[in-house]
């Protein structure tokens, strides 16, 4: 497969996922993606995509400054 961007290969990696919700940011860790070898664009599949959903769906009650999780424990 091809990187949209820059035509690299794109392997198989780990990146980090991030978003800003109200109450604080949350990151995700060890998320699996595509990366591409020569711009680093990262693609996170649909399937993948479902765990970081849920997490931000459960940061959201309790209220937090800043929330880290990893992928494999989530």
């Amino acid at each position: 497969m091809a990187c949209l961007y820059c035509k690299g290969e794109m392997r198989e990696g780990t990146t980090v996922f991030t978003v800003q919700l109200e109450t604080c940011p949350v990151v995700v860790k060890n998320v699996p993606c595509l990366e591409c070898s020569q711009c680093g664009e990262a693609e996170i599949s649909d399937e993948t995509m479902q765990v970081p959903e849920r997490i931000i769906e459960t940061c959201k009650k309790p209220i937090q400054e800043v929330a880290v999780v990893d992928y494999q424990s989530a």
